[in-house]
């Protein structure tokens, strides 16, 4: 009987060696002329089922999901921040107040948008705002860190699609109508369920400006709010902050914020924090 020849397998594992590197070279150089990478496309924004869904509107409000604060922490550090930053803004000199909040509206739209902001020493030296403790950041995202950029408020009505991002349906400029209509939700009648960061609406008939808004800064037996009063006969107007107990006891019935008030539209809550409700 002949001996078996050793060199056999060796020779057959080398071979499959190898094919295996050519097999590999092969494909390096098809994608290299495609200029495509190898690798699995895992980094693309719609891979995963969390991207997906942050483009989506659960609510049907016109809000994108990636915008809403759904962890409870980021939305009481929201409350906070939008709270201080609109009451600070009643106690500071008038001078010192920044120029754009000229009425009720300007004033939400800044309060919100630094409120959503990033809050380090630039911000701090910019916004000439002073806290005597931080009220915690807001960890889900960043002003202006997201696909809108600094459109921030909804312009048109109409569920939120991925095309809303550049069609115009988002501006960083909204009146207090387009505000309470597109960008907040329906609370309740009863002002005294609103907790701080909530929205108190009017509509005043017969005025040339009929929308107006309040900011609920405080809850509870000291429920308070702060709002712009707008222009007013050649006036500016001024940023006042005052116990909601003095509006319930207003002497001109229509900024009563009661049910049996038609002027009272409710309590209003940002889209943003209606979170995984």
């Amino acid at each position: 009987m002949n001996p078996p020849n050793r060199r056999l397998p060796l020779t057959a594992f080398a071979g499959l060696v190898i094919l295996l590197l050519l097999l590999r070279m092969a494909n390096f150089v098809r994608h290299a002329g495609t200029g495509k990478d190898a690798r699995p496309q895992q980094s693309m924004r719609l891979s995963s089922a969390d991207s997906v869904q942050d483009w989506g509107d659960r609510f049907s409000d016109g809000t994108p999901d990636f915008l809403r604060l759904t962890d409870p922490a980021d939305q009481a550090a929201f409350r906070r921040w939008f709270t201080l930053i609109a009451d600070y803004q009643a106690i500071r000199p008038r001078a010192e107040v920044p120029a754009e909040i000229s009425d009720c509206a300007s004033l939400l739209r800044y309060a919100y948008r630094e409120a959503l902001k990033r809050h380090n020493e630039v911000w701090f030296q910019t916004s000439g705002i002073e806290v005597v403790a931080l009220p915690g950041e807001i960890r889900a995202w960043h002003y202006p860190d997201t696909p809108l950029g600094a459109n921030l408020f909804r312009v048109r009505p109409g569920s939120f699609e991925a095309a809303n991002v550049s069609d115009g349906s988002f501006a960083q400029f909204a009146d207090a109508k387009t505000l309470v209509e597109l960008n907040a939700t329906f609370i309740s009648r009863d002002a005294l369920k609103a907790l701080p960061g909530d929205l108190l609406f009017y509509r005043q008939f017969g005025q040339s400006s009929p929308w107006h808004s309040m900011i609920v800064t405080e809850a509870g037996p000291q429920a308070r709010v702060v709002y712009h009063t707008g222009p007013d006969h050649g006036s500016p107007g001024e940023l006042r902050s005052v116990l909601l107990s003095e509006l319930l006891d207003h002497p001109q019935p229509q900024w009563r914020p009661v049910a049996q008030n038609p002027n009272f539209l409710g309590v209003y809550r940002w889209n943003i924090l209606r979170g995984n409700q």
